[in-house]
């Protein structure tokens, strides 16, 4: 019996390293089906990893538009053109307007490099490590209107160790996101998120 592939848009700003992990895992045992990888940046290096695995894609420059909801309101027509049943934001650099959020509630994912709630939006390692604390981590978490703040889904944990900067904490975290990340979709493909 063939099992049924949800159908995702995976959003990117920058170079995809979490698009990758879904990407790779879609090939193996993940029960989805990336129609499209949208970015609102052309030099982003993600569209070229999902050109090379097959996948369609697009640029929506934000700087085309004169504000954010005629922006988000143009990305959403794009988007619902692939009828997408979970919409990844992996690494999409934009603050998203509440009209947004709400047309994809509940169907709407998110990764964050901290340990939500603690250090929402950016900067996080370093906050992480300035503030003494003795681990970090990343959380995948359903995208609401205010940001950082939706429902976590799963999380990850590595040890903050002697010496680190924000960079080498940022590559030790990095490793967990793309291990998350997929699980977590695995986990809304399977019904067990509520």
């Amino acid at each position: 019996m063939v099992k049924t592939k949800l159908p995702i848009v995976v959003l990117i700003s920058g170079s995809g390293s979490n698009l990758q992990s879904i990407i790779d895992a879609s090939q193996h045992d993940l029960p989805v089906e990336i129609r499209a990888v949208i970015s609102n940046r052309a030099d982003a290096y993600g569209l070229t990893r999902a050109r090379e695995a097959g996948i369609d894609t697009a640029v929506l420059d934000h700087r085309d538009y004169p504000d954010r909801e005629s922006y988000d309101a143009a990305l959403r027509e794009l988007i619902d053109r692939y009828q997408p049943g979970l919409l990844i934001l992996a690494g999409f650099m934009r603050i998203l307007s509440d009209d947004f959020v709400r047309h994809y509630e509940g169907r709407m994912m998110n990764i964050h490099p901290s340990l939500l709630p603690r250090y929402r939006g950016l900067n996080t390692h370093a906050r992480a490590i300035e503030a003494g604390d003795k681990e970090a981590g990343c959380t995948v978490h359903f995208v609401t209107p205010e940001l950082d703040a939706g429902p976590p889904i799963i999380q990850a944990r590595v040890p903050i160790l002697d010496g680190d900067t924000p960079e080498t904490l940022a590559a030790r975290v990095l490793e967990q996101e793309h291990r998350i990340y997929p699980e977590a979709i695995r986990l809304f493909v399977e019904g067990k998120l509520g």
